[in-house]
């Protein structure tokens, strides 16, 4: 694996900003942007995506930045979760709650993935280097 130099390099990181994007598009002018404590736990858990990957990849060893990628993985159950509460009270268009909950499946999974490599490799630190 080639060395990151910056977390904004991560795929996992780009898709999770992707999904907090997307997520506050949904606010714009519609009932779910009024609908404020729905709204900002959304708003809360796609944020916790992006955020806690950085943290983890800021963090000391490849340990700590693993647990911080699993606690990206719960965000994105969790706002999958939410997702399904907004559509449920017609919140949201079925097309756009299945467009959002696939991103978060790839997510989920992109992520895991990137456990599992953390936990057979042996790259360690922030910056992915041979110790």
């Amino acid at each position: 694996m080639a060395k990151v130099e910056h977390f904004e390099d991560l795929e996992v990181w780009q898709l999770g900003q992707e999904i907090c994007r997307e997520v506050e598009y949904l606010f714009l002018n519609t009932s779910l942007g009024k609908r404020y404590k729905l709204r900002d736990q959304m708003d809360s858990s796609s944020g916790s995506i992006m955020d806690n990957i950085a943290e983890g990849f800021g963090r000391g060893g490849n340990m700590e930045f693993r647990n911080f990628l699993g606690y990206s993985r719960g965000s994105c159950t969790e706002l999958k979760s939410q997702l399904y509460r907004a559509r449920d009270k017609n919140l949201i268009s079925e097309e756009r709650f299945k467009n959002l909950s696939e991103k978060c499946e790839k997510e989920i999974a992109k992520l895991t993935a990137f456990i599992s490599f953390l936990n057979r490799s042996d790259f360690k630190g922030s910056k992915f280097r041979k110790e």
